[in-house]
């Protein structure tokens, strides 16, 4: 018995040379009592017939997405659930780019389209297919919409080249679907985290307000970060253009006055996390009809400070979460900065990241953080959002759970 026993595989067969692994990939799967379910793309049937893959899985293989039979024993959205995880192997760099733009205009992507469950892909393509910018970019889609990755691997092409793009061995692709399908430690059953991310809007008049370029993106990672840990997670959100994570309650507000007071109504919680970019001030008196341009000049605003809402939390009598985490955006002397931040606010720990014109933080898909505790500070080097998310929330479960909170 091994965690993939008894389990069902989707497995999408794309078209390209490396389909013929798919047949020993299946043989793998079935030895280890895995149910192999198959679809194949019109391209791969010029590799592989769908005898061949019929005879070793025992099933029939789905091609067509008009066949009125299959929609009646089992509809193309019954197929893409009804499997434990969808494999892609081959998965060509036209499946890869449906994939990301969510494109249904055949049996293989539409079932891609309609699942809920996890999805793994064995990349395999030429080597200057694979490092074309518009793949790279569709590969940085799918692993911010959670899709798994085994390889490619480097090496000798059909094409007669050598590089990235080969697909990876079918153990290799046993053992990546073994771990996908491995029980999930979730250190934090149990346990609430609470999220702040995005900007706010601090309004002026009904058409004009102050804000920053946050993206949010980081905040929305960690909190799919938590959920994934088992946590019950809520994200309370400024103005962002993101979708809500799976499993993750999202209380949308607008300015800083209402984030604090969403946040407040959140507590208690066992870890709070303050990715949020706070606007300091608003100004004093909102204007309830548009300031017009007028012979009077430039308008006197008088600006008021905004609560500050991480040390609100962090300083709390009551209601305290164990854990209290901030973020700082610095655009110089970043650690001394943090270091300041971490004492003044009255937090366990501060994320400093550099925000400085040209580092691509707000709005991109990288950070580089330094961690500040009392403990010291701890550098990680350049990491996607996602990485920083997961790497974050690991050690923030591991230190509730050891007392050191």
């Amino acid at each position: 018995m091994t965690a993939v026993t008894g389990k069902t595989i989707l497995l999408i067969i794309g078209g390209g040379i490396a389909a013929y692994k798919s047949l020993e990939l299946i043989r793998l799967l079935t030895g280890k009592g895995v149910g192999v379910r198959s679809i194949m793309t019109k391209a791969a049937e010029e590799f592989v017939t769908p005898l061949s893959v019929a005879s070793l899985t025992g099933q029939k293989v789905h091609t067509a997405l008009f066949n009125l039979t299959d929609e009646i024993e089992m509809g193309h959205i019954e197929l893409s659930r009804a499997a434990d995880l969808l494999v892609v192997a081959p998965a060509t760099a036209d499946l890869m780019a449906k994939m990301a733009h969510g494109q249904a205009n055949d049996l293989a992507s539409t079932a891609l389209l309609a699942t809920d469950k996890p999805v793994l892909i064995a990349p395999a393509m030429n080597v200057r297919m694979w490092h074309h910018a518009a793949t790279q970019r569709n590969l940085e889609q799918l692993k911010r919409d959670g899709i798994l990755l085994v390889g490619p691997n480097e090496g000798d092409m059909a094409c007669g080249e050598y590089g990235l793009g080969r697909m990876a061995e079918p153990a290799e692709i046993v053992a990546a679907i073994e771990a996908a399908l491995a029980p999930k430690a979730q250190p934090l059953k149990g346990k609430k985290v609470l999220i702040t991310a995005g900007p706010t809007r601090e309004a002026i008049d009904p058409v004009r307000y102050i804000s920053n370029y946050s993206s949010g993106k980081q905040g929305y990672a960690i909190a799919a970060a938590a959920v994934a840990l088992g946590a019950e997670t809520v994200l309370v959100s400024g103005p962002v253009d993101l979708l809500i994570p799976p499993g993750v309650q999202m209380i949308p507000v607008t300015s800083a006055v209402e984030m604090l007071a969403a946040s407040e109504r959140e507590l208690p919680s066992d870890i709070a996390i303050f990715t949020a970019a706070v606007a300091d001030w608003r100004v004093a008196e909102e204007k309830g009809q548009k300031i017009k341009k007028d012979k009077s000049g430039i308008p006197d605003l008088r600006f008021v400070e905004n609560p500050d809402i991480l040390q609100t939390i962090a300083k709390r009598a009551a209601k305290r979460p164990k854990l209290v985490v901030g973020f700082a955006a610095e655009t110089e002397n970043l650690v001394e900065n943090a270091r300041d931040k971490l004492e003044k606010k009255g937090c366990d720990l501060i994320v400093a990241n550099d925000v400085s014109k040209g580092r691509g933080v707000f709005g991109g898909e990288q950070n580089t953080v330094e961690l500040v505790s009392a403990a010291g500070v701890e550098s990680w080097g350049l990491l996607s959002k996602q990485d920083v998310a997961q790497r974050l929330m690991a050690q923030l479960a591991k230190q509730l759970s050891t007392g050191k909170a």
